[in-house]
């Protein structure tokens, strides 16, 4: 008798008991993840796999979740790529542009600190440099080559002000994250994808050559030969397949196994906005956003905290939030009291007690954290030795955050 064919759809015994293999060793193997990633459409299958995703959290990480008291800076959305399902890119004129000067940084780092966060994001447009000839300019007269040598100076003005910087610049080179790393606590870059088919003419990346996979990962590696703790992450809904999804997926698990570098991984579902090419594409239903998150928990494993964005979890009521807490996210990633999230301003960020009482709904405790995690917090290998020490003073005994109030500023002073 014929064995059956590897792409043949599984059973819900199969899948459970692969599943329940995955919770007890720690990882999913590939063909395995694939198989699954196309029945997650099946309420049996998707049941299963929230449930042993949900045990992996607890076995592996425990009743914790955490969350990141920050402050958004985006130090400029002047942005050379044109994703077709983002409304932040600018182009000089545009009504909405906006690059900060090193005062405003200043400024808003203050306030931040005194509202109680720690970390300040700098999340920014790709190389703007290379497509706008006054923004080139502006640099130049400011005494900056690029985008990147302007962020350093940044992040030192924001770390001037007790603050912790996590950075997302897009595309950078080794070279350009370097000189970055002793001024930030982790950086990070969204791969988004493996798909090559969406850098073709009508996909979303078809106007973004700094989407290219190739490069998104190399800089990926390479921030893994520098040892920075590296947060990275998937898109669900931008017209990735299931298979390409687990292709991510495993891409960002073989970085995480090589490198040790990788602390998060944020499952972002796409939402449409007015006034952009893909406004008509539906938003991932709930159940399929829970199945990838679920599937991710078991395919990364213990060393990958899993991040659902509250404020896209909550943009239609608590339910999916709910669901998300019992399917393996164990991180809620940046929350802010100061700024809105300028990526997705149509979702407002949850107010902390409100997602402090639904964790403990859901048999779970929230943790502040700093833009660090406790686990890459403990190898000193993956810091300057004075942003460790910056971080060190802002962290209690186990690594999380403490209170904001209770940290003088001399203890994180650069």
């Amino acid at each position: 008798m014929n064995s059956p064919s590897a792409d043949a759809p599984l059973s819900l015994r199969e899948i459970e008991a692969i599943a329940r293999t995955a919770v007890d060793d720690g990882r999913m193997e590939r063909a395995a993840a694939a198989r699954i990633g196309r029945r997650l459409g099946d309420p049996a299958v998707l049941g299963a796999v929230a449930e042993a995703a949900h045990e992996a959290k607890l076995r592996w990480r425990g009743a914790i979740v955490t969350v990141s008291r920050n402050v958004f800076l985006p130090l400029t959305n002047l942005c050379r790529d044109r994703c077709t399902y983002c409304t932040f890119a600018k182009s000089p004129g545009d009504p909405g542009a906006k690059t900060y000067t090193l005062g405003e940084v200043r400024e808003i780092s203050r306030a931040a600190r005194s509202a109680g966060c720690i970390e300040a994001l700098f999340c920014l447009g790709d190389k703007p440099e290379l497509a706008f000839a006054s923004y080139r300019e502006w640099l130049a007269a400011q005494g900056y080559p690029s985008t990147a040598a302007y962020l350093v100076e940044a992040c030192r003005v924001a770390v001037s002000e007790g603050m912790l910087p996590h950075t997302n610049a897009g595309l950078l080179t080794q070279e350009q994250m370097a000189a970055l790393r002793p001024w930030n606590a982790s950086m990070g870059l969204m791969l988004e994808t493996t798909s090559e088919r969406l850098m073709a003419k009508g996909g979303a990346h078809h106007a973004a050559p700094d989407k290219q996979p190739s490069l998104r990962l190399r800089m990926h590696h390479e921030a893994g030969e520098l040892r920075i703790p590296f947060t990275t992450g998937m898109l669900l809904g931008i017209g990735e397949t299931a298979d390409e999804r687990v292709d991510t997926l495993f891409a960002i698990r073989a970085l995480a196994d090589h490198y040790g570098h990788v602390q998060e991984a944020i499952l972002q579902p796409f939402h449409p906005k007015a006034d952009t090419k893909m406004r008509d594409r539906a938003t991932p239903v709930e159940d399929d956003v829970v199945g990838w998150v679920a599937l991710a928990r078991l395919v990364l494993g213990p060393g990958v905290s899993v991040q659902a964005p509250p404020n896209l979890a909550t943009l239609t009521g608590d339910r999916l939030l709910d669901r998300l807490l019992r399917a393996g996210a164990d991180d809620f990633g940046g929350v802010s009291p100061l700024s809105i999230d300028f990526i997705n301003p149509e979702a407002p960020w949850p107010k902390l007690d409100a997602l402090r009482r639904r964790t403990e709904a859901a048999g779970q405790m929230l943790r502040e954290r700093l833009p660090v995690y406790p686990e890459q917090l403990a190898r000193s290998e993956l810091f300057d030795p004075a942003m460790r020490e910056r971080c060190l003073a802002l962290a209690d005994a186990d690594g999380y955050a403490r209170a904001r109030e209770r940290a003088g500023a001399s203890e994180v002073a650069a």
